[in-house]
Protein backbone atom coordinates (compact mmCIF):
# COMPACT_ATOMS: atom_id res chain seq x y z
CA UNK A 1 0.00 0.00 0.00
CA UNK A 2 3.01 2.46 0.69
CA UNK A 3 4.49 1.35 -2.76
CA UNK A 4 1.42 2.65 -4.34
CA UNK A 5 0.74 5.75 -2.23
CA UNK A 6 3.94 6.67 -3.20
CA UNK A 7 3.65 6.04 -6.53
CA UNK A 8 0.20 8.26 -6.99
CA UNK A 9 1.43 11.19 -4.86
CA UNK A 10 4.82 11.52 -7.71
CA UNK A 11 2.60 11.02 -10.70
CA UNK A 12 0.25 13.88 -8.62
CA UNK A 13 2.68 16.18 -7.74
CA UNK A 14 4.35 16.11 -11.64
CA UNK A 15 1.10 16.79 -12.79
CA UNK A 16 0.22 19.54 -10.21
CA UNK A 17 3.69 21.44 -11.17
CA UNK A 18 3.06 21.24 -14.54
CA UNK A 19 -0.37 22.34 -14.78
CA UNK A 20 0.12 25.03 -12.34
CA UNK A 21 2.75 26.33 -14.67
CA UNK A 22 0.61 26.15 -17.82
CA UNK A 23 -2.17 27.80 -15.74
CA UNK A 24 -0.19 30.38 -14.86
CA UNK A 25 1.02 31.35 -18.22
CA UNK A 26 -2.42 31.37 -19.32
CA UNK A 27 -3.43 33.81 -16.72
CA UNK A 28 -0.34 35.97 -17.71
CA UNK A 29 -1.96 36.04 -21.59
CA UNK A 30 -5.46 35.85 -20.92
CA UNK A 31 -5.95 37.68 -17.39
CA UNK A 32 -8.18 34.17 -16.96
CA UNK A 33 -7.19 30.87 -15.75
CA UNK A 34 -9.74 29.12 -18.48
CA UNK A 35 -10.83 25.58 -17.51
CA UNK A 36 -11.56 24.62 -21.06
CA UNK A 37 -12.01 25.32 -24.77
CA UNK A 38 -10.73 25.20 -27.79
CA UNK A 39 -7.13 26.31 -27.86
CA UNK A 40 -7.08 28.67 -30.67
CA UNK A 41 -9.70 30.73 -29.34
CA UNK A 42 -8.33 30.77 -25.78
CA UNK A 43 -4.96 32.18 -27.05
CA UNK A 44 -5.44 32.41 -30.87
CA UNK A 45 -1.78 32.65 -31.80
CA UNK A 46 1.57 31.85 -31.11
CA UNK A 47 2.76 34.55 -28.17
CA UNK A 48 6.32 35.40 -27.32
CA UNK A 49 6.28 36.31 -23.65
CA UNK A 50 10.11 36.88 -22.68
CA UNK A 51 13.81 36.72 -24.26
CA UNK A 52 15.45 35.49 -21.41
CA UNK A 53 18.73 34.47 -22.41
CA UNK A 54 20.40 34.70 -26.03
CA UNK A 55 19.44 30.50 -26.08
CA UNK A 56 16.35 30.53 -24.21
CA UNK A 57 12.85 32.51 -24.73
CA UNK A 58 9.42 31.41 -22.77
CA UNK A 59 6.54 31.42 -25.39
CA UNK A 60 3.09 30.24 -25.80
CA UNK A 61 2.19 27.84 -28.36
CA UNK A 62 -0.72 25.19 -29.25
CA UNK A 63 0.41 21.71 -29.84
CA UNK A 64 -2.18 19.43 -31.53
CA UNK A 65 0.55 16.76 -32.67
CA UNK A 66 2.75 14.75 -30.68
CA UNK A 67 6.28 15.41 -29.29
CA UNK A 68 7.71 17.84 -31.46
CA UNK A 69 4.65 18.64 -33.23
CA UNK A 70 4.90 15.69 -35.74
CA UNK A 71 1.58 14.66 -36.88
CA UNK A 72 -0.18 18.16 -36.43
CA UNK A 73 -1.81 18.10 -39.95
CA UNK A 74 -3.72 14.75 -39.15
CA UNK A 75 -7.10 17.14 -39.07
CA UNK A 76 -10.29 17.86 -36.92
CA UNK A 77 -9.92 14.17 -35.35
CA UNK A 78 -6.59 14.10 -33.93
CA UNK A 79 -7.28 15.21 -30.44
CA UNK A 80 -9.53 12.40 -30.28
CA UNK A 81 -7.62 10.01 -31.46
CA UNK A 82 -4.64 11.23 -29.02
CA UNK A 83 -6.52 11.33 -26.25
CA UNK A 84 -7.66 7.59 -26.51
CA UNK A 85 -3.83 6.83 -27.61
CA UNK A 86 -2.60 8.45 -24.90
CA UNK A 87 -5.06 7.07 -22.27
CA UNK A 88 -4.15 3.52 -23.71
CA UNK A 89 -0.41 3.88 -23.25
CA UNK A 90 -1.05 5.72 -19.75
CA UNK A 91 -2.99 2.52 -18.70
CA UNK A 92 -0.53 -0.11 -19.43
CA UNK A 93 2.32 2.00 -18.18
CA UNK A 94 0.50 2.29 -14.73
CA UNK A 95 -0.60 -1.46 -14.86
CA UNK A 96 3.38 -1.76 -15.17
CA UNK A 97 4.51 0.39 -12.93
CA UNK A 98 1.91 -0.81 -10.06
CA UNK A 99 2.43 -4.94 -10.73
CA UNK A 100 5.47 -5.82 -11.98
CA UNK A 101 7.93 -2.78 -11.64
CA UNK A 102 10.99 -3.21 -10.23
CA UNK A 103 12.21 -0.75 -7.74
CA UNK A 104 14.47 0.60 -10.14
CA UNK A 105 12.12 1.45 -12.97
CA UNK A 106 9.82 3.07 -10.31
CA UNK A 107 11.13 6.56 -10.37
CA UNK A 108 11.40 6.56 -14.49
CA UNK A 109 8.04 5.36 -15.05
CA UNK A 110 6.48 7.42 -12.46
CA UNK A 111 7.90 10.33 -14.61
CA UNK A 112 6.67 9.56 -17.64
CA UNK A 113 3.13 8.54 -16.65
CA UNK A 114 2.94 11.37 -14.63
CA UNK A 115 4.29 13.93 -17.61
CA UNK A 116 1.48 12.19 -19.77
CA UNK A 117 -1.12 12.40 -18.14
CA UNK A 118 -0.13 16.26 -17.53
CA UNK A 119 -0.25 16.67 -21.67
CA UNK A 120 -3.60 14.37 -21.58
CA UNK A 121 -5.37 16.69 -18.98
CA UNK A 122 -4.14 19.69 -21.51
CA UNK A 123 -5.80 17.45 -24.72
CA UNK A 124 -8.99 16.91 -22.89
CA UNK A 125 -9.05 20.52 -21.91
CA UNK A 126 -8.24 22.37 -25.03
CA UNK A 127 -7.95 20.00 -27.56
CA UNK A 128 -4.16 20.59 -27.85
CA UNK A 129 -0.95 20.81 -25.74
CA UNK A 130 0.33 24.18 -24.05
CA UNK A 131 3.99 24.24 -24.76
CA UNK A 132 6.06 27.34 -23.59
CA UNK A 133 10.06 26.51 -23.43
CA UNK A 134 11.39 27.79 -26.41
CA UNK A 135 15.45 26.64 -26.89
CA UNK A 136 17.14 27.97 -29.40
CA UNK A 137 20.96 28.66 -31.03
CA UNK A 138 20.56 32.06 -33.22
CA UNK A 139 17.35 31.43 -35.54
CA UNK A 140 17.69 27.51 -35.13
CA UNK A 141 14.62 26.87 -32.44
CA UNK A 142 14.19 23.52 -30.93
CA UNK A 143 10.40 22.72 -30.99
CA UNK A 144 8.93 24.61 -27.83
CA UNK A 145 7.97 21.70 -25.04
CA UNK A 146 6.67 21.62 -21.88
CA UNK A 147 7.29 20.60 -17.71
CA UNK A 148 5.35 17.51 -18.47
CA UNK A 149 7.36 16.71 -21.83
CA UNK A 150 10.91 17.07 -19.79
CA UNK A 151 9.54 14.64 -17.34
CA UNK A 152 8.64 12.48 -19.97
CA UNK A 153 12.34 13.13 -21.57
CA UNK A 154 14.21 12.62 -18.67
CA UNK A 155 12.07 9.62 -17.86
CA UNK A 156 12.79 7.55 -20.79
CA UNK A 157 16.07 8.29 -20.12
CA UNK A 158 16.58 7.11 -16.98
CA UNK A 159 14.48 3.80 -17.50
CA UNK A 160 17.23 3.19 -20.64
CA UNK A 161 20.44 3.75 -18.16
CA UNK A 162 18.81 2.00 -15.79
CA UNK A 163 17.73 -0.92 -18.14
CA UNK A 164 21.38 -0.47 -19.42
CA UNK A 165 23.43 -0.41 -15.50
CA UNK A 166 20.58 -3.69 -14.49
CA UNK A 167 21.81 -5.88 -17.66
CA UNK A 168 25.10 -4.72 -17.30
CA UNK A 169 25.19 -5.73 -13.26
CA UNK A 170 23.13 -9.24 -14.62
CA UNK A 171 26.15 -9.73 -17.32
CA UNK A 172 28.56 -8.96 -15.04
CA UNK A 173 27.21 -11.68 -12.47
CA UNK A 174 26.75 -14.02 -15.03
CA UNK A 175 30.85 -13.83 -16.05
CA UNK A 176 32.05 -14.02 -11.91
Amino acid sequence: MKKISHVFAGIFGIILIDQIAKCFLLFLITGSAFVYGPAWTVVPVPYLMRHVTNFFNIVFTWNPGTAFSMFRGLGDNMPIVMVVATGIIIAILLYYLLRRAKSYERTPLIFIVGGALGNLIDRIRFGAVIDFLDFHIGGAHWPAFNIADSFITIGVCLYILNWWLARRKCLNNIKG
